[in-house]
This record gives structure tokens, sequence and C-alpha cells, in this order.
């Protein structure tokens, strides 16, 4: 994945993108968010691969799992 999904201040003020693309991992998980499947984009934008669109998704679970959660005190009101 590390080869795939790049950080550079200089594209995309220094958002996650798919390598040699101005294509950031927040767009193709939005797509996906929004009911694209695979195929619609890869159909849509045929420079992107298989691995580009999986790599994304790795990349957000691992942002995901590395989140630290801090639990407030309920605010239930019986």
């Amino acid at each position: 994945m590390a080869d795939i999904i790049v950080v550079d201040p200089e594209i995309l003020v220094g958002k996650p993108v798919i390598r040699g693309t101005r294509i950031s991992v927040e767009f193709v998980i939005n797509l996906l968010a929004q009911g694209w499947k695979e195929e619609d984009i890869l159909r849509n934008y045929p420079h992107l691969t298989k691995e580009d669109i999986s790599a994304c998704l790795k990349y957000v679970s691992e942002i995901i799992q590395s989140e630290r959660v801090f639990p407030l005190p309920s605010t239930r009101v019986a």
C-alpha cells in the first residue's frame, strides 16, 4: 500500500492520493460510500486499478484502527 498511497504537500495540500494521480483516497472512499461499485470507478477513471481501490480501503482501515477513542461520561437522561 505504501507504494500506492502517497502524501505530498505539493499535491492536494498533502491529502493522501493514489501515486501518479491527483485522485485522493477521500474521493475514492466517497464514491464507494455513494454506492459506486469498483467497476463504476474503473470505467470512469480507467487509469486506476483494482489495486489502487484496495489500497484506498486498506489506508482508511488502518487509519480507523489506529484511532484513539476516549470514552465520555454518559449524558443519558432517563
